[in-house]
Order: structure tokens, then sequence, then C-alpha cells
């Protein structure tokens, strides 16, 4: 089984309702094991900033899938979920995003690994380094806590007294 670290956020209706379902939702998967939850954290949205702020989290699991597998499934999720992809970086009911799998580097039409904006990223980079602080980031070769204290916007990520489980 392989290690994956996904990104979990909504910022639509119920935020922490949709993040729950997500959850009890990949939990059902029958290749796909669960294992460490970040904390819930309340950010303001990038990129297109007209909307709600944002839950988000990250956890890892292991899964015997390939990575292009495992996004189907995860946008699967988001679909059941009602995810609509109208706006880029719109409000969404869920966002599942696939940050590293294993030791991949993958790039191609559909997929990227690692997440190629991870870095620059303060609401992905806080709940990862919160599960996997000395995970290593196979192209830049340091650490989530490195990447984590050169990043800006670290205030802005307020970690809430939520739980998905």
């Amino acid at each position: 089984m392989k290690t994956a670290y996904v990104s979990i956020g909504s910022n639509l209706g119920d935020r922490l309702e949709y993040l729950k379902k997500a959850w009890h939702l990949l939990q059902a998967q029958e290749k796909i094991q669960l294992m460490q939850l970040s904390s819930c954290y309340e950010t303001e949205p990038l990129g297109y900033t007209d909307q709600g702020k944002f839950i988000n989290a990250a956890f890892s699991l292991q899964t015997d899938y390939s990575p292009h597998v495992l996004l189907e499934i995860l946008q699967g999720v988001e679909s059941s979920l009602g995810r609509e992809r109208t706006v880029r970086w719109g409000p969404r009911s869920v966002d599942l995003d696939i940050l590293f799998f294993a030791n991949t580097v993958l790039q191609d039409r559909l997929l990227t690994i690692p997440h190629p904006r991870l870095t620059e990223r303060a609401f992905i980079l806080v709940p990862l380094a919160e599960i996997a602080p000395l995970l290593l980031h196979p192209l830049t070769g340091k650490t989530i806590r490195q990447h984590l204290e050169e990043v800006e916007g670290r205030s802005g990520v307020v970690r809430l007294e939520l739980k998905l489980t």
C-alpha cells in the first residue's frame, strides 16, 4: 500500500457537514484506509476572493490504487456532494486535492503530483505540517515544516475547534 496526502476544503453551505460527508464517503472505499487527520482551519479564499471563507484540513491515506484512480474517486466524492466546476478557484461544496502520492512525481493533462502550488499556500501547509512536518517534498528536498516557515499568510490560517470525525 502507498501513502497519499490529500487536502480537503469547503466554503459553501454547511462547510463542516460537507467535509464530514466526504470523509465518510472515503472511509467506505474498499481499497482506501484513512490514516491521520489534521485539525480544521478557517481561511480566506485565494484567487477569486468574492466568496465565503473556507474550512480546510489535510489527511493521509493508504491505498493500492494508482494516483489516477485515486483522483477519479476523489472527484466522484466531490460530484456526489454537489461540486460544480464553474469558476476557477470559485466557491465549492467540497474540494479534494492530492498533495503527494508516495514518492511519485507526475505531470500529465489530468494530474500533477506533488500538487503544483502547495508550497505557496499556507492553507495547505498549516494542516499538512500538523500531520507530516518531516515529509520531504521530492522536488525541493525541503520538509513541509521548512516550506511552512517560508510561506506568507500563515497568520490567516485560524485553527477551529471542529472535528470531522
